[in-house]
């Protein structure tokens, strides 16, 4: 009897969950997580696959579900499950080092949370793995909104004159300037944190609400009402960005790389956003993000920022303004000049400029809990050639990137025309 006809899959629950696909003996295969079980599973009998899947498929015996509340909870469930039961078709000739981890330093006063891989150095707790490098991203995104964190390093902690860009927009304690001690933070951010990726929800809102209680008891109305905001939050995850339906098994040969340890991007039309600056000594100052997907511009997705902090010439400040609003909460809009949310992730970022500009774009990446992959590409000492700044990661052209740096910078040269012939105007 086949697998098709002896799964009753059709009636499996249309919610979020994991699922666990055994054999005859009761040997777990594959562990797979998905935001509606009843048609991912679906998937695997209902349509054509190659041949590494269909020889699961035929082996496949018994399939165990778990529901969870969200499709975030399941991807936690599956990093879980995977290293527990290390199932043969999610591990086999696949290099566990390479898999991704959530990390919590532990030898920092404000630990921050990383992603990070198998084979970097221990620095702390790590929760996964993760299979799915985008799902990952994506889930510290939807956390860090709930258990706001630091992402500064040590000797930056409570050095900064103002608040920064987090902290405005409530991703950030405080810590840039010192407004929570160690105590709260591992108190209030870390301990649930932790909790949460250890599958333990339902404690982490028992103890914000007997804390909620216990602050208004207090009078202590700010803090109880920042603790209501952060128990909706859990209650409503907003996740649907999480996990791709199309997401199958890893690769039979492992993971992707080339030539040199490069990275290689994923063989989709992968996404290549292109930052530039545009001003004149310092005035009428703005960056521009064009977007490649693959060989080809999607201008749908371009955008176009005022500066807004930085006064003067200096081009280093301005990209790191225009990074830090692009990835702030990774992909939310926060404009009318470009007030469209869920933006996708980039595969590769190119900045129009040298090392200087790509280590700026590296900083705030790195504070945002995000690695990406960046190149700059700067004309030369003699401005006449094109200059890469990193290794292009396989399966991407040069030429390609030389059309990103031209159109970037276009976008940002006629939207500085613009704005400079409406203040000729005012």
């Amino acid at each position: 009897m086949s697998a098709k006809t002896k799964i009753a899959y059709k009636k499996f629950p249309e919610t979020p969950g994991v699922y666990v696909m055994k054999d005859a003996d009761g040997q777990v295969l594959y562990v797979g997580k998905a935001a509606n079980l009843r048609r991912r599973v679906s998937s695997y009998f209902e349509r054509p696959h190659d041949v590494r899947i269909q020889t699961l498929v035929s082996r496949i015996a018994d399939i165990e579900l778990n529901k969870t509340d969200t499709a975030l909870e399941a991807l936690i469930l599956e990093a879980e499950l995977i290293k527990k039961l290390r199932p043969p078709f999610n591990v086999r000739e696949k290099d566990d080092k390479s898999f991704l981890y959530a990390e919590i330093e532990s030898r920092e006063k404000f630990p921050r949370v990383m992603l990070v891989r198998g084979k970097d150095a221990e620095r702390g707790r790590r929760y996964g793995p993760f299979t799915s490098a985008s799902s990952a991203r994506e889930a510290l995104r939807i956390l860090r909104r709930i258990f706001p964190w630091n992402m500064h390093a040590p000797e930056a902690v409570g050095k900064m004159k103002r608040p920064c860009f987090d902290h405005e927009v409530g991703l950030c304690p405080g810590t840039c300037i010192g407004a929570v001690t160690h105590g709260d933070y591992m108190a209030h951010t870390i301990a649930p944190l932790k909790l949460f990726l250890e599958g333990k929800k339902k404690r982490v809102l028992a103890l914000f609400e007997k804390e909620m209680r216990a602050s208004a008891k207090a009078l202590d109305f700010e803090r109880a009402e920042k603790l209501r905001r952060r128990i909706f939050a859990l209650k409503h995850i907003h996740d649907t960005a999480l996990i791709s339906e199309n997401d199958v098994l890893l690769p039979a040969t492992g993971p992707s790389s080339s030539e040199g340890g490069k990275r290689a991007l994923p063989p989709h039309a992968y996404r290549i956003e292109g930052y530039d600056i545009s001003n004149i000594s310092g005035t009428s100052s703005v960056g521009s993000m064009v977007v490649f997907e693959g060989d080809e511009p999607n201008k749908a997705e371009y955008r176009k920022f005022k500066i807004r902090s930085v006064d003067g010439p200096n081009d280093v400040g301005m990209l790191t303004e225009v990074l830090e609003r692009r990835f702030a909460e990774n992909h939310r809009g926060d404009s009318a000049e470009h007030g469209r949310s869920g933006w996708r992730l980039p595969d590769l970022i190119l900045i129009d400029g040298g090392l200087a500009q790509a280590n700026a774009a590296k900083k705030v990446l790195l504070r945002a809990g995000l690695r990406i992959p960046i190149l700059g590409i700067a004309k030369g000492p003699e401005r006449k050639r094109n200059d890469i700044i990193g290794g292009i990661p396989k399966g991407v052209r040069k030429e390609t990137l030389v059309r990103v740096r031209d159109e970037a910078h276009r976008f940002a040269i006629s939207y500085h025309k613009a704005l400079r012939r409406v203040r000729s105007f005012q």
